[in-house]
């Protein structure tokens, strides 16, 4: 009984170290292929437009909504001691240095790197991917690189519409809604909210983005199993990558608070 148990847990962790292996050896090839290669403008502009753009509406409604209920919150609980004045830079920190980043990165991957890796896993079990090697064609600079890069690009732009809105939702909740004074909410947020908030907020927001793809292209490039392999790639895809986010999210907070 033992030996089966102590069996299981090293052809467990040897499963586990195979696996990370692999994901930093596609890291580090894609890297590679970035400082090696052209990379190609044109699907660099295209993966712009299905990650940015494409998202843009879900980033608008998550940022507003949050800051609505926020807000909401927020009120509740600093009307007990008397600190509604507090309300608009609990809001806009909030959206700012955590919600807006996460919320963003996991609406994104939900989205957009779901999309990535049903895409690439399509192709992959099509043999689109084999075909592409026979015309030598570089796959990493043609299929992933792109798609990386454009999503560390591209998030953080997403992420200041997401700032943006929440403080809007927030605005609208404590003037329209609770009655509440403009001119607390907005110099609450002059008198505490400062450029430093917002550049680690962004920075957060730029490596969520390269987590999100980075994830999303490996598990399609590693599919296999037809149809079935394709949905079980990009669930695998969606959970890895928002555990990547929450974790990483904890470990950046730390760094750039000590820096």
């Amino acid at each position: 009984m033992i030996i089966k148990v102590v069996d299981f847990i090293g052809l467990y962790v040897l499963e586990l170290c195979r696996s990370v292996g692999s994901f930093f050896l596609f890291l580090i090839k894609a890297v590679t292929t970035l400082f090696t290669t052209r990379l190609k403008v044109s699907k660099l502009f295209d993966q712009f437009e299905r990650i940015g753009v494409s998202s843009l509406s879900v980033v608008i409604l998550t940022g507003v909504s949050t800051g609505m209920a926020l807000a909401l919150q927020t009120y509740i609980g600093f009307q007990r001691v008397g600190g509604e004045q507090f309300i608009g830079s609990i809001v806009a920190l909030g959206m700012i240095r955590e919600l807006g980043p996460i919320l963003t990165g996991l609406m994104v991957s939900g989205r957009a790197g779901s999309a990535i890796t049903a895409e690439i896993g399509t192709m992959r079990i099509t043999e689109q991917i084999d075909a592409l090697k026979t015309l030598r064609l570089n796959t990493y600079q043609y299929l992933v690189v792109p798609r990386i890069v454009a999503g560390t690009l591209i998030l953080p732009f997403l992420v200041l519409f997401t700032m943006i809105f929440g403080i809007i939702g927030g605005y609208i909740v404590c003037v329209y809604v609770l009655g509440l004074s403009s001119e607390d909410y907005i110099n609450s947020i002059k008198d505490n909210v400062v450029l430093d908030d917002i550049k680690g907020g962004l920075i957060k927001s730029g490596f969520f983005g390269f987590l999100l793809t980075w994830v999303g292209t490996y598990k399609g490039y590693r599919t296999s199993g037809g149809a079935r392999g394709v949905g079980k790639s990009t669930t695998s895809s969606v959970v890895t990558a928002s555990i990547l986010i929450l974790t990483a999210n904890y470990f950046l907070t730390k760094m750039l608070e000590n820096i």
